[in-house]
């Protein structure tokens, strides 16, 4: 294994939301707005950080204690965080070559990234940059072909780890994107060309890296593609809803592990378990599916209480920092992800983007834990404070 990068983070950026504001003056409104913005009314993406929050940790000042160390073993592997890049969509279109940047980031610094089938890097694009180590996220495609193809095309470029998705059953009503007339390549409106205008460092560098696509998706798709015509491809394209049915032959047919996407509630997890899956995401797509939801702390307690020495259970939406990951290993979470936190370190940073955002989060989660008096992740769970708990 290759040495791990130095924890070195830009001191003018010390926290998410800073990263946040220099990303918002840095990329054009529709792209932000694609990143930042959830569902309907967007109540569930501010209750999702605000719940894990509700999370309280209590210190242990006068144990013995020598350091924290933040190394997790996940599937095999022992990763330098418990925390990884989580699969995020149209990610060159925030910011150009930010897939490749945070893969490069992400297997520096031995965290775990997964590449979304709507991303705009291809499979195996990202396995070279990974050396085989990214994990790889499967949008259900309608047609039995394609869908053996993506899987033998992540196979072969050495895809440890398969994440199914089931929390896209219809495509989120997301105002904001219906708004700017999200496609791809962005529609140049007026309005879009005034805000690229605006955004000279993103539109020199789109232009140096190209009109961001579905790279993985190009060989099953035409060429350019409007609003309406993305959605019908889309339509076509994916199986949307997910069920027993469409996973057999996917558990049958992957030689690695394979992991559920999007479990809200203790019945799916008890269906994944049925099924042999190696792990399950406690997510609610980041607030931008169900606004009516639950926050995802809520049923990942639930669930790691009920189930997690069944199966691995993981988590993603709404953490923004290392603090974040400790009250959410410490609820019973084996392992978290973030998207927008990482998207936010590489538009507003650029290439140096992953590496910061990763090293300022791995500096948050240590002070947490020196502070508790916490050697190991795994014991975060001995410092939750009782009455914190959503069980």
């Amino acid at each position: 294994m290759r040495n791990q990068k130095e924890i070195v983070f830009n001191p003018k950026y010390p926290s998410i939301d800073a990263l946040r504001e220099k990303a918002r003056k840095r990329i054009p409104r529709f792209a932000f707005e694609y990143l930042d913005g959830g569902c309907n009314e967007e109540v569930n993406i501010r209750k999702n950080t605000k719940e894990i929050r509700d999370v309280e940790l209590v210190p242990h000042y006068l144990e013995p204690y020598s350091n924290a160390n933040l190394k997790t073993e996940l599937f095999g592997h022992t990763y330098s965080a418990p925390f990884g890049v989580a699969p995020v969509g149209l990610q060159g279109l925030m910011w150009p070559n930010s897939a490749e940047i945070l893969a490069k980031s992400a297997v520096e610094h031995n965290i775990p990234f997964v590449l979304s089938t709507v991303s705009t890097s291809s499979i195996e694009r990202i396995s070279e940059i990974t050396e085989g180590r990214a994990w790889y996220q499967l949008y259900h495609p309608a047609d039995k072909t394609v869908r053996d193809d993506m899987i033998n095309r992540a196979q072969n470029a050495g895809c440890p780890v398969m994440v199914l998705l089931c929390d896209t059953p219809t495509f989120g009503f997301r105002p904001k994107e219906i708004k700017n007339g999200l496609s791809m390549p962005p529609r140049m409106t007026i309005g879009n060309m005034m805000q690229i205008l605006g955004k000279p460092q993103w539109a020199l560098s789109t232009l140096r890296h190209g009109q961001p696509n579905f790279e993985t998706l190009k060989p099953y798709m035409p060429g350019s593609l409007n609003l309406k015509q993305l959605g019908q491809f889309m339509d076509q394209m994916f199986s949307k809803r997910m069920d027993l049915e469409k996973i057999k032959p996917i558990r049958d047919m992957w030689k690695g592990k394979l992991v559920l996407k999007g479990v809200a509630c203790e019945h799916d997890a008890a269906l994944a378990i049925q099924l042999g899956l190696d792990g399950i995401i406690v997510s609610n797509h980041g607030g931008r599916q169900l606004d009516a939801g639950e926050s995802t702390i809520k049923p990942l307690t639930r669930i790691a209480k009920k189930y997690g020495d069944q199966i691995t259970v993981m988590m993603d939406s709404g953490l923004r920092s290392g603090p974040d990951v400790a009250r959410c290993v410490a609820s019973g979470a084996q392992f978290t992800f973030m998207g927008r936190s990482f998207m936010y370190g590489a538009a507003a940073l650029g290439t140096s983007g992953g590496d910061h955002t990763i090293s300022l989060l791995k500096t948050q989660l240590k002070q947490v834990m020196e502070q508790l008096g916490c050697t190991k992740t795994q014991d975060l769970q001995d410092y939750l404070s009782n009455n914190r708990q959503f069980a």
